[in-house]
């Protein structure tokens, strides 16, 4: 059977950056397995995109890592010292993406290490404090440090006048574990009396 071309300009136009198999079998209509293979292994042939790794595609080399970060394993959301650094909470620079999903693995993409770590179900797909944008979910900075402390019994942390500490008791009874209640009130505690 002769592979009929699809149009790449359906991919090209979509605000995506990063693309699973089954991504483009949706923007192609294409319910054939096979003729969806032969199209997505036609356009790396050609240049026209680039496979990232097993399953996952991009337009070219200048995907958005952190949605990369969110596409190899769903349901997940970028968290924990990415989240942190960047918010001026931890000075300490990590050039590994930290994620929560649903298990613990490294993997390294295009030199790119992505850190997944695992966090209970009913904690990971609750979405207070997790933005979706772009085709990517980040966790708000509140969220990030109560995921930290969730995972790390001892952690620290360098600037906490960065956090609203009123999002924070919020979002805690999420998490439904006292020991991380009580660890989150020494935080505050201290917060207070150095500030």
């Amino acid at each position: 059977m002769k592979y009929k071309k699809k149009p790449i300009s359906d991919i090209l136009r979509s605000t995506k950056t990063v693309f699973t198999f089954k991504d483009i079998s949706l923007i192609w209509g294409n319910s054939d397995r096979k003729t969806a293979i032969d199209g997505v292994n036609y356009y790396i042939k050609t240049g026209e995109l680039y496979r990232i790794r097993r399953g996952i595609y991009s337009k070219d080399k200048n995907y958005d890592r952190l949605e990369l970060a969110t596409r190899i394993f769903t349901p997940s959301y970028v968290s924990f010292e990415t989240v942190l650094t960047r918010s001026g909470i931890n000075f300490q620079f990590y050039s590994r993406i930290t994620v929560a999903s649903y298990q613990t693995r490294e993997i390294v993409v295009d030199g790119q290490t992505y850190s997944y770590k695992k966090i209970k179900d009913f904690v990971l797909t609750n979405p207070a404090g997790v933005e979706h944008k772009n085709e990517t979910s980040v966790a708000d900075p509140e969220r990030a440090f109560l995921d930290t402390i969730y995972i790390h019994k001892d952690y620290h942390f360098d600037n906490l006048g960065s956090l609203n500490w009123d999002k924070v008791f919020e979002m805690l009874p999420i998490y439904k574990n006292r020991r991380m209640a009580k660890k989150v009130n020494e935080f505050f505690e201290y917060y207070k009396a150095t500030k």
